[in-house]
């Protein structure tokens, strides 16, 4: 076999012989090293001359440590050549030489693409591609939307999709150029700046002046961007070198410039529902392309109360939905597998030779079954949608001031909880209740001001969490206390009169000035001022002549408040 393999390396038969003679004709390894390395009789009888530089061996003889593939089987002992002189060794495994072909490129890509393919997040590989496969925002794709318009016309405007984490805004921006003729481009506002901007745009302008094709720039998170960052889009909308697409999860009234926003068309996205999860996490369970069994590696048994339990638990957020789904499968896989383990290791050498063949045979049959632990363990708390700075902080504080001014002590003091939970600083809440015990209770309970100042400084004592009870007793009062806004309006309706120079900002009036000298005296500071302890019956006048009559304060009684 030494022989053969020689001859196919394009050595001569002769050459080889003498080689094998040489070297005890049990490595063919030798004998090619012995050929490379001297000069005999035979090789230059046969006028072979020396090459001029040595060969590696390793790329006849590859090693076994290093290469991907598995060996071949053991060839055939091959019969005797009658034109040999030397004896033909008796092959041994550890010297016999196999030619292993290079693996083909083909099947190194599409492996890479596999790979990366089972490693994507679940959520990211069910990304629909295109309109019709977007789950909920069913009013924005509606058959007559502004979207499904402005795609059959070719006239895409540029939008701001401003929605909570989770409903699809990225999905939609994808969605919409898939589903049209239009060049795409993404960047991050988290990563990228102007110049990233402005490469994209030079790239627009000229695929726009190669062939004629319109490209659209998707921004994520396009509040991060500053003022004049913002400011870079808007002569390259306006012109129309690009069709601007950004993403948000801020209220652009607040985070966005005000010449953006009149170049944009917004469009709310809204939290998903749960039977829109629920529609979205079934697809994950039943896609065998890109579903479950890609994360796991085999089937996957989820029944509807696990489903029902993650949508009606993600506060509408699917990428929430089904990262939970994804992590209590592989938690349930790892059980599979474990249980099999103990199963053999147990078992004695009959169950385990049982045991892997059941699994080499049946392997596709193995079903991991996700259980409702798996997803409360994959879920560990409930996601709380919540932003110290942002809308939310001031939808929160909003909800939980309206509540207490319509009575509702249940309603505000779960949204006290919500705020709480949420990791709000319990003295701003606090400063928000002493605000409300004199705005909205005012006069109808002047005691509900010094319960609430009383919270505050209870608050500043001892923190959190202590101090949850103390707002939560706060509140309730604040919330059954009577309500009098008198006070408030009061206050407003002064407001409108002093900033309307109504009475034409007039000087007090001599009898109600002080006069702590001679000369203001003489000028009649204090003149007819009556000192009403004394004399409390006889009427006097305090408001400036063009205001005399005027009501600001509207109290019944107004020298006895309640």
């Amino acid at each position: 076999m030494e022989m053969e393999q020689l001859v196919s390396m394009g050595f001569p038969e002769e050459l080889a012989a003498e080689a094998l003679a040489a070297t005890g004709g049990d490595s063919t390894v030798k004998a090619t090293e012995w050929i490379l390395s001297h000069k005999s009789s035979s090789a230059s009888s046969l006028s072979l001359s020396p090459p001029k530089s040595q060969p590696k061996l390793d790329h006849f003889f590859p090693s076994k440590e290093t290469h991907p593939h598995p060996p071949y089987p053991k060839r055939l002992k091959p019969s005797t050549s009658s034109s040999s002189t030397a004896p033909t060794p008796t092959p041994t495994p550890k010297s016999s030489f196999f030619f292993i072909p290079p693996p083909r490129l083909n099947d190194n890509k599409h492996q890479q693409q596999q790979h990366q393919h089972q490693h994507q997040p679940l959520y990211e590989r069910l990304r629909p591609t295109t309109l019709d496969d977007v789950v909920g925002q069913d009013h924005l794709l509606s058959p007559s939307s502004l979207l499904r318009s402005s795609l059959r016309r070719n006239r895409l405007p540029s939008i701001l999709l401003w929605g909570p984490p989770g409903t699809g805004k990225t999905t939609l921006a994808k969605a919409i150029v898939s589903s049209s003729k239009y060049h795409f481009l993404s960047l991050s506002a988290v990563t990228s700046g102007v110049k990233d901007v402005r490469d994209a745009v030079d790239q627009a302008r000229k695929l726009r002046l190669k062939s004629n094709q319109t490209t659209v720039l998707f921004i994520d998170e396009v509040h991060r961007f500053n003022k004049s960052q913002q400011d870079s889009f808007l002569p390259v909308i306006e012109d129309g070198s690009i069709v601007f697409i950004g993403a948000t999860t801020e209220n652009p009234s607040f985070h966005l410039v005000t010449p953006l926003l009149s170049r944009c068309r917004v469009l709310t996205l809204n939290p998903l529902q749960p039977h829109h999860v629920a529609l979205l996490l079934n697809r994950a369970i039943n896609h065998r392309d890109k579903g479950l069994m890609q994360s796991v590696g085999f089937q996957v048994d989820v029944s509807q109360d696990v489903v029902d339990f993650i949508a009606n638990n993600c506060d509408g957020d699917a990428r929430v939905a089904l990262n939970v789904l994804e992590i209590a499968a592989v938690t349930a896989a790892a059980r599979v597998q474990h249980d099999s383990k103990q199963l053999i290791q147990k078992g004695e050498q009959q169950q385990q030779q049982q045991q892997d063949d059941m699994v080499n045979e049946e392997h596709n049959k193995v079903v991991a079954v996700v259980t409702l632990d798996d997803a409360k363990e994959a879920l560990q708390s409930k996601h709380l949608a919540y932003d110290k700075d942002g809308e939310e902080h001031y939808n929160l504080i909003s909800a939980l001031h309206k509540s207490m001014r319509g009575s509702d002590a249940d309603a505000a003091i779960y949204w006290l909880v919500r705020m709480l939970e949420g990791g709000e600083q319990p003295l701003y809440i606090a400063r928000r209740l002493v605000r409300f015990a004199s705005e909205d209770v005012g006069l109808a309970d002047p005691s509900a001001l010094t319960q609430a100042v009383s919270c505050y400084q209870a608050c500043h004592f001892i923190g959190m969490p202590e101090c949850n009870v103390i707002l939560a007793q706060c509140v309730a009062y604040l919330a059954l206390a009577p309500k009098s806004i008198a006070v408030y309006r009061a206050m407003g309706a002064a407001q409108e009169v002093v900033r309307k120079s109504i009475g034409q900002n007039e000087g007090v009036p001599l009898h109600l000035r002080n006069a702590p000298t001679k000369l203001m005296k003489d000028v009649g500071y204090g003149k007819g001022y009556i000192y009403t302890p004394d004399d409390p019956d006889t009427p006097q006048t305090y408001l400036p002549p063009s205001l005399q009559g005027y009501k600001f304060l509207d109290w019944p009684d107004r020298k006895k408040p309640i």
